[in-house]
């Protein structure tokens, strides 16, 4: 198909909206390692996890076989609310780059959580409406993650338990009053109200929070409630699996028109979307069918790929969840409090730590005042607010760009444009004040979260 008949916005229609879920570990030669009991450092078992989280998630968190997983019905109906979303073609930024690249973005920003969070929650909360639970803890960190589950839960009439990262809470009042719209109560972490909270604050008093802490607390407040159970935004197996309709779709619109990328961009905290977007295009390079470069792009604030180690951690601060191998700065480090909340994880999903260390990926990390650059340069000319996480994708996108410019290479770049950034305007004010600062953690800053990964 010749290039003037590309449309600008690629929609599929509802008809071809994805049937099932794809999950890359069936095509993985090495699957991710197992999530260990942290007493026993035995592989956790399905009982054992069931405490914790939903029966059908755990199913899907250990399933390393099916490449297909059906998408229950009444997901597919809710996803239908704000999906299929767009594949947009950024002819506007081409044109003002002057690059002979050709740029596209999968646009998840078109629903009220802002992001791409709502196509996990609403199955999570599924499958525990369908246990026939009461409710669900989260943690969440910029507010998108909570945001998303609260519409989720007020949908399914679940209640729903959020605990918020304390810096977040402060900056980002509207997103917490979204989630209290939807019916969810929302708690800044680290809090008083949970035994491991009141533990954290005695040991880092005035500490501004981080997801750790916050899932620490959400795993307490769901394991000592009857009829409750945690449930998790990103990392997870199960979310990566839910995920993957963004990748799907995206795939789906690129084949309909001829279009293979070459460079595929995604910002990585903990790996929701990341992992989501590549996942179809992963799956052909794992059966040897096609050829991508991955970029993992992350905060230098925070950067678990790119200086973290390869080994087993708690999730959290708390060091009550189960252990995972992944990229890690340790459990106890405490990120700086950078504008991108989403992506201040210690740690990275088991499967792209896997991918990553197996070679299929690449890493880079970049500094918050670069980042916000990107995102007004993309702001003023694609019409797009893009939240701080995505603008770490589209920094690279457009250095990429810039670098066919200089080659006169006519590559294909695609990133995944998370979300908007309409809640995180005081992150936005700060960067126009001038006032943002690139703070890199030192080696020695680093090493103290390192010596406390568990040894075994």
């Amino acid at each position: 198909m010749s290039e003037n008949k590309i449309p600008y916005k690629i929609y599929l229609e509802e008809s071809e909206m994805p049937k099932d879920w794809y999950n890359v570990r069936a095509d993985m030669k090495n699957k991710p390692a197992p999530l260990l009991n942290p007493g026993t450092h035995e592989p956790m078992t399905a009982e054992e996890l069931g405490v914790v989280f939903c029966e059908e998630l755990v199913k899907q968190e250990l399933d390393n076989d099916n490449r297909l997983i059906e998408i229950p019905k009444k997901i597919r109906d809710f996803y239908k609310m704000y999906r299929p979303s767009p594949l947009v073609r950024a002819y506007c930024l081409e044109e003002k780059l002057q690059t002979p690249a050709k740029i596209y973005y999968k646009f998840e920003g078109n629903n009220t959580s802002g992001s791409h969070k709502l196509n996990s929650a609403i199955a999570q909360a599924f499958y525990a409406k369908e246990q026939g639970l009461k409710g669900v803890t989260t943690e969440t960190g910029a507010g998108q993650w909570g945001t998303a589950l609260s519409m989720a839960c007020s949908y399914l009439e679940l209640d729903c338990k959020v605990y918020m990262v304390k810096c977040s809470y402060e900056q980002k009042p509207f997103r917490r009053e979204v989630m209290r719209t939807y019916g969810a109560s929302v708690t800044p972490s680290p809090s008083e109200t949970t035994e491991i909270g009141r533990k954290i604050l005695a040991d880092h008093p005035g500490t501004t929070g981080s997801l750790g802490c916050a899932i620490s607390e959400a795993v307490e407040a769901a394991t000592r409630t009857e009829g409750y159970r945690y449930v998790l935004g990103s990392v997870l197996n199960q979310v990566l699996l839910h995920q993957s309709i963004i990748g799907v779709e995206t795939k789906t619109a690129m084949d309909k028109y001829g279009i293979k990328p070459d460079i595929i961009i995604g910002c990585a905290g903990g790996g929701s979307n990341l992992g989501g977007l590549i996942s179809p295009f992963m799956g052909e390079k794992l059966r040897g069918e096609a050829d991508y470069h991955f970029i993992a792009v992350e905060p230098a604030s925070c950067p678990s790929f790119t200086r973290g180690v390869y080994a087993y951690d708690f999730c959290d601060t708390g060091m009550v969840c189960p252990l995972a191998k992944m990229y890690t700065l340790g459990s106890g480090f405490i990120p700086s409090a950078n504008h991108a909340g989403g992506l201040r994880y210690h740690g990275m999903s088991s499967v792209l730590s896997q991918l990553y260390a197996d070679g299929y990926m690449e890493a880079r990390s970049v500094e918050q005042t670069a980042v916000f650059e990107a995102a007004e340069q993309f702001a003023r000319v694609e019409g797009i607010l893009p939240a701080p996480e995505s603008s770490h994708a589209i920094r690279i996108a457009i250095d990429e760009a810039m670098k066919c410019k200089e080659t006169g290479e006519e590559k294909t770049i695609l990133f995944g444009l998370t979300g908007t950034g309409y809640f995180d305007m005081y992150a936005y004010e700060k960067f126009h004040n001038g006032e943002m600062s690139d703070y890199i953690p030192t080696d020695e800053d680093l090493k103290a979260g390192l010596e406390g990964l568990p040894k075994f």
